[in-house]
């Protein structure tokens, strides 16, 4: 018998045992159906705690710092490095021309410095008073670390800066401020004054094209002298991230300056020639942030860097840590869902020896007519293995409605988590599906081909 004859017998005889077929498709279909999604829903919830750990952790960036070497002196406002101080004493300083060699490396998207400047008071001109952290970085390079703006743009000219969305909350005039406080501190746990606090907190400002100073409080000194520096423009006012609540985002206030912007009020906010905030040293940089094109090129880029003599770190062990969790969560649902395979075989292992006990005489009729036990094997097995096809494909769609009700039922209209099926899921739910209901037939096939052809006629 040629293979589209086996095919077609088995195909017969699937159709025409539509109690066994059926049962043994349910049971196959809700193994498959059960893999696939378990492995689904790990991937959703891997995907989703990924994203939400890039928000926080970005896994395409590296940080680098100064490396060894001998160190030289930091820099407040108005010092500066002696002369004779060159790259040979310092092999691991962090400068400029190291930046730009960093900038040309293969996969950098971006490589621009965050310096930490402090946390700041700002001043509006309508004398609206709230704090920030200052960061002194290229404005111009913003957009390309993940940052979208939602007014104006950002500009390196001297006095420019760019604010985040949580800067432009809670700026609250000093009097009512101070009144606030007051009354809070004498009644720390009055809800009513609590809620006006949250929502002075949460009241947003128009700051864009606005000008603000950064206000310096001399505290070493027993008058606490007060500066105010010299007026800034706000160029440009970030967008609040895709899922970050008002709330959240009051808690990260954030303001960029150009590194010459910052060098300036380093000056002009000096005490007795010295700096209340932190200013690098001119031509050198305590902190720069390389973005690369993808996660699977940040180990290449950081060997480069480190040949530089200079210092990198990542949070790619974010992502091995979260890996290793949804690894294990994916081969405990794994082990689920061919547990309930294995039952679903045991299922067809029984259906499909009855079913050789029943047809005894068309077997022996089959090797009268010349059949011989291969193809007798090949006719049971490719009837188990189209029972697994069709358990499979069946498993396929409840895997699909299973996704559906997930989503309706925890709402993920939202920003929320979102389930989804992988394309790659599909086939390994039928393969399992398939092999199955494969090696499930194969004990029914070698006894039905063992079956003796007259004596099963005989007592037919």
């Amino acid at each position: 018998m040629k293979i589209r004859d086996i095919t077609r017998m088995a195909w017969d005889q699937v159709k025409r045992r539509k109690v066994v077929t059926g049962l043994c498709m349910t049971g196959l279909s809700i193994g498959c159906a059960a893999i696939i999604v378990a492995l689904s829903v790990g991937q959703s919830a891997q995907n989703y705690m990924t994203d939400e750990v890039n928000r926080s952790f970005k896994m395409d960036e590296i940080m680098v710092s100064p490396g060894g070497g001998i160190p030289s002196r930091g820099g407040g406002g108005s010092s500066k490095a002696p002369a004779e101080t060159n790259e040979n004493l310092n092999p691991g300083k962090l400068t400029e021309q190291k930046l730009e060699i960093i900038r040309g490396l293969d996969h950098v998207v971006a490589a621009a410095p965050f310096q930490d400047v402090g946390y700041l008071q700002i001043v509006t001109v309508d004398n609206k008073i709230g704090d920030a952290r200052v960061i002194a970085t290229d404005l111009e390079m913003l957009n390309k670390y993940g940052h979208t703006y939602k007014q104006g743009g950002g500009s390196n000219l001297p006095g420019m800066t760019v604010l985040n969305y949580g800067a432009t909350l809670g700026l609250i005039d000093n009097e009512t401020r101070t009144k606030l406080y007051e009354r809070l501190s004498a009644d720390p746990f009055n809800q009513e004054l609590n809620a006006q606090y949250t929502s002075m907190t949460l009241l947003p400002s128009e700051m864009y094209r606005q000008q603000l100073q950064i206000q310096a409080q001399d505290y070493s000194s027993a008058s606490g002298a007060i500066k105010l520096s010299s007026p800034l423009q706000v160029g440009g006012i970030l967008a609040n991230p895709t899922g970050t609540s008002d709330e959240r985002a009051s808690y990260d206030k954030i303001m960029y300056i150009s590194q010459d912007t910052a060098v300036q009020l380093g000056k002009e906010l000096a005490f007795d020639n010295m700096s209340v905030i932190n200013v690098p040293e001119e031509g050198s940089y305590n902190s720069v942030t390389v973005k690369v094109d993808d996660v699977e090129n940040i180990k290449q880029v950081e060997q480069m860097i480190q040949k530089l003599s200079l210092t990198t770190s990542n949070n790619l062990y974010q992502m091995d840590m979260l890996k290793e969790q949804f690894d294990t969560i994916k081969m405990a649902a794994l082990g689920i869902g061919v547990f309930i395979l294995v039952i679903a075989s045991i299922s067809i292992i029984v259906a499909m020896t009855m079913s050789t006990h029943q047809r005894r005489r068309q077997i022996g009729i089959m090797k009268v007519l010349g059949a011989n036990m291969r193809q007798i094997r090949n006719m049971f097995i490719t009837e188990a293995a189209l029972l697994g096809l069709l358990g499979g494909l069946l498993g396929v769609l409840f895997s699909y409605l299973i996704v559906n009700g997930l989503n309706k039922l925890v709402g993920t209209a939202g920003d929320g988590i979102h389930f989804f099926i992988p394309e790659t899921n599909l086939p390994i739910g039928l393969v399992f599906a398939i092999m199955t209901g494969v090696l499930s037939g194969i004990y029914p096939a070698i006894s039905a081909s063992r079956t003796d052809a007259l004596t099963a006629i005989k007592r037919d």
